[in-house]
């Protein structure tokens, strides 16, 4: 091939498809190309390379030649011989690894998968391209000879028996499938071949043009020897030093530590060296090329990567990439860019899995599974997709409804209890009805296939109305299809499974299934490295790229270490990360508008750039004093940080008219008033407080309740304590206290030890009553509701005791709590309302907490005057009403204590607001 000259005014990919055009139009002439053939990386590739044929030609019209992919073109090949499907070869390899009971505690369904997989491996490996059966058995039989006759690691003996053992039946799977139509292509060649390759060919591949070869031309054009012969930073220090590095990872010597040379020139053995050879040379920086951004977490690389984005489409650029090594910092960048009306095309897709589509699905069968745990049942009836046949408001007020009744009734879990529940609530008897009726359908006591499962899948969705919300949406759409493709290949499988069985089985289809969105047509697309083979862009975004990701280890399972790979003459971990080295050096060569970002840190700790990367920003910061920081990134972002954090911290809400300020509160909304206005105006005026929690366990406000409603039942029963035996007031207590407690003790365990706990406290507190007593108190009454009428507002509660001395009162609430804690609640005047609201509503002239806990018993009072305290209290609820009905603000200023367990934290944002203003100081 004739060695490339520098075009000036042609771009980085433009040079390298004129040189394969020039290559093709020397042996064929035009305007008739037809007689050849060019193997593409990708169907992207046809494109340039068609112009660039054009172009060298200088003719109005071509005949293009047959531009192709190796898949595409092996799928052009018929076959006579049956196939088998992943499917049908997934349920027959699972049902011998359940009956040998090799792995009794493994995922079997896992192992499955992973075993196909190499089995396929393996499979593609064979020495050579059998072109029909019986050439495929003879290959089969000298591989398994072979190994007979050498020493493997017994789980590779394993793996290759396996192997052996499954490829006895006629049907062809994917890979002998594919084996089979490239020896067919190869025996039928008559035409030359032109292969784009940036990488080395896999064992397959090599074995079909070697085999190809024989029977007509074949050139390869490797984009690695071309890179070399372009002038250029890439050409003339990277790639050599990557290819040093190739001969390092082949004798398998560690990778270069800082500061070591790589020999790019003869004897240069240092990165000194190397610099200073790159300058004798005149080789102009990578500075307007390449960019990099050292990110100090997360979301500052996120934040990096959308604004670079958003920076490039407003400089006209028409094509950006985002190669994304790091899915988790993608999914973040694609959420920013949304967020500002920017999609993105994505081309690598999401797996079937991580959809709210399969979502529903998934939902259903765990509410079978739990026997509609009440979780399980409201998460799936929150989805969209159920009752979609249903009008939305009658299934939004069905949904409602049963939340609303299940967790006022603290039902946990059964569909039948939850239609007893249901009871004259109307709107809940159709959706429940067809709950029960669904689940008739799959009952899970039975075996069945697996294609029985997915017909009864199948049918409850149909009952659901779940089949109507799918067909509504694209993914659902496909996932309908693929359900069925799935039922139709399984017809013929015979093994019966259990519900578990087949739902850990569903799960992993779901997840070796991609969806990608073909709706979105943007400018701005995500992709991955090895997408990217002999592509150009307007600019490549290069995401996630420390060591950790970039090489990547591919995921091989438990069976995929190098050692059975090895042993077994399979591609390992190095062959992997070599495909990423090339491909990554393809994607410099070919583009001249790259910014890679990782994040510098994790976790507290440092990490490292890709040693890929690294080796060409240290020999470009020795040579030209530039280690391609991108700093004006650093700077926008910066700006925009000091933008953010010069808004006003925090924007007070108001409510907009007077009618919007409740005319009654609570004791406890005015406790939550006085802790913080906007978590009064949240909860109160918008209405955003959290539904109650279903009980499932017993907790420190349950076991408060209990005790609560014991003391009033003995109060009720024995006013006066003094006068009876001391034991007999115990057992009386005991007993009315076991009484409260009987349902608790059914329902959970744990009740026991609450209960313990009370009765630990039962001596203190009938001490504590009788010196009361003695005092001249005398019980006067409990749970006394009020609802007193202030100016411009009504007070109601309800006072756990009144206690009365003559023309004395003084009300009394009981708490579980430690006397220390009850007396800082009442450190500072005014700060918690309830004993002064509970005086001010009974007249009372004294006010206490009762703390009962750890087998004693206090009586916390406040130090101040409770009459002066009460009237104070309620001055200042009526002008604080009277505030708000004149628009004043409800700021979010509550102190940290208030917002520890604050449900409205996420609401207010008051963190973030606080973390702007220390970034200020």
């Amino acid at each position: 091939m004739e060695p490339i000259k520098n075009s000036g005014a042609q771009t980085a990919s433009a040079v390298f498809f004129d040189r394969v055009a020039r290559l093709v139009l020397a042996r064929h002439a035009p305007p008739d190309l037809r007689g050849a053939t060019v193997l593409l990386p990708n169907n992207h590739a046809a494109q340039p390379l068609a112009q660039a044929l054009s172009a060298a030609a200088k003719l109005p019209a071509l005949l293009l030649p047959q531009m192709i992919t190796l898949n595409d073109w092996a799928q052009s090949v018929p076959l006579d011989t049956p196939g088998i499907t992943d499917s049908q070869r997934g349920a027959l390899l699972y049902r011998q690894l359940r009956k040998q009971k090799w792995f009794d505690q493994a995922d079997l369904w896992s192992m499955t998968q992973e075993l196909l997989a190499l089995f396929d491996e393996l499979t593609l490996a064979l020495a050579e391209l059998p072109h029909d059966a019986e050439a495929f058995a003879v290959a089969v039989q000298q591989a398994y000879q072979a190994r007979q006759n050498s020493t493997l690691q017994l789980e590779a003996r394993l793996v290759f028996e396996l192997w052996f053992a499954m490829q006895s039946g006629g049907e062809l799977d994917v890979a002998r499938t594919f084996q089979q139509r490239l020896a067919r292509l190869a025996a039928q060649a008559c035409r030359p071949l032109y292969v784009l390759r940036t990488s080395d060919f896999d064992a397959l591949e090599q074995r079909f043009l070697d085999q190809y070869a024989a029977n007509a031309e074949v050139t390869v054009c490797d984009l690695r020897e071309m890179v070399k012969e372009k002038p250029g930073f890439v050409s003339q220090a990277l790639s050599p030093a990557l290819s040093r590095l190739r001969e390092r990872e082949s004798t398998g010597s560690p990778l270069p530590q800082a500061g070591e040379g790589l020999g790019v020139r003869g004897g240069l053995t240092s990165l000194r060296d190397q610099s200073s050879f790159l300058r004798t040379q005149n080789i102009p920086p990578l500075g307007g090329t390449l960019r990099f951004f050292a990110a100090t977490s997360l979301e500052q690389e996120a934040r990096a990567a959308a604004m670079q984005v958003r920076r490039w489409l407003q400089a006209g650029k028409c094509d950006i990439a985002i190669v994304a090594q790091d899915r988790m910092v993608a999914r973040r960048v694609r959420a920013l860019l949304e967020r500002v009306q920017v999609m993105v095309q994505d081309e690598t897709g999401w797996t079937f899995a991580t959809l709210s589509v399969s979502t529903v699905l998934m939902r259903w069968l765990d509410a079978l599974q739990s026997d509609f745990y009440h979780h399980d049942l409201l998460d799936l009836l929150k989805s969209p997709f159920i009752f979609a046949d249903m009008p939305a408001a009658g299934r939004k007020a069905a949904v409602y409804q049963l939340e609303q009744l299940l967790r006022k009734q603290g039902v946990v879990a059964g569909l039948e209890k939850f239609v007893s529940l249901a009871g004259h609530e109307v709107v809940l008897h159709q959706p429940l009805a067809r709950l029960r009726q669904a689940a008739l359908l799959l009952e899970q006591g039975k075996r069945r296939t697996l294609a029985d499962w997915l017909s009864a899948l199948r049918a409850s969705l149909g009952i659901l109305g779940i089949d109507t919300g799918l067909q509504l949406d694209d993914a659902g759409a496909q996932l309908q299809n693929m359900l069925e493709s799935w039922r139709q290949e399984l017809a013929g499988d015979a093994g019966l499974y259990s519900f578990a069985e087949w739902r850990r089985w569903l799960a992993q289809q779901l997840d070796t299934q991609t969806y990608r969105d073909s709706s979105i047509d943007s400018r701005v697309r995500l992709t991955h490295l090895a997408a990217t083979r002999w592509r150009a862009f307007d600019a490549v975004l290069l995401l996630g790229c420390d060591a950790g990701h970039l090489p990547s280890v591919p995921d091989g399972g438990r069976w995929f270490n190098d050692a059975v790979r090895s042993s077994l003459n399979l591609p390992t971990r190095s062959t992997h990360a070599a495909r990423q080295r090339d491909d990554l050096m393809a994607l410099l060569a070919m583009n001249d508008c790259v910014l890679a970002t990782w994040q510098k840190e994790r976790d507290g700790e440092e990490t490292l750039l890709s040693p890929y990367l690294e080796m060409l920003r240290g020999l470009h910061a020795l040579a030209y004093n530039d280690d391609l920081s991108d700093k004006d990134l650093l700077a926008y972002l910066a700006a925009e940080e000091a933008h953010k954090a010069g808004l006003p911290q925090a924007v007070q809400p108001a409510p907009s008219v007077a009618e919007a300020v409740p005319a009654s509160v609570s004791i406890s909304a005015y406790n939550s008033l006085v802790a913080c206005p906007y978590q009064f105006y949240a909860r109160h005026i918008l209405r955003l407080n959290e539904l109650d929690e279903v009980q499932e366990i017993i907790e420190k406000r349950d076991y408060g309740e209990r005790v609560h409603d014991i003391l009033r039942r003995f109060h009720e029963r024995y006013p006066q304590v003094s006068g009876h035996p001391a034991g007999d007031m115990e057992a009386a207590l005991r007993q009315i206290s076991e009484q409260i407690f009987a349902d608790l003790l059914e329902q959970d365990f744990a009740a026991r030890a609450w209960l313990a706990r009370w009765f630990k406290s039962l001596p203190a507190y009938l001490e504590w009553q009788g010196e009361n007593e003695t005092q001249g108190w005398r019980y006067a009454g409990s749970e006394s509701a009020f609802d007193w009428e202030l100016e411009g507002v009504r007070l109601r509660g309800r006072i756990d005791r009144l206690d009365v001395r003559e023309e004395e009162k003084r009300v009394l609430d009981y708490k579980t709590q430690s006397d220390q804690a009850l007396r800082n609640k009442l450190l500072e005047p005014g700060e918690d309302v309830q004993l002064a609201c509970y005086a001010y509503a009974h007249e009372a002239a004294d006010a206490a907490f009762v703390s009962i806990e750890n087998g004693k018993v206090k009586l916390v009072e406040p130090k101040q005057d409770v009459p002066l305290l009460a009237q104070l209290n309620a001055e200042r609820l009526v002008q604080m009403m009277e505030s708000m009905r004149g628009g004043a603000g409800l700021p979010a200023n509550g102190i940290g204590q208030a917002c520890l367990y604050c449900e409205m934290r996420g609401v207010c944002r008051k963190g973030e607001w606080w973390r702007r203003g220390a970034c200020n100081e």
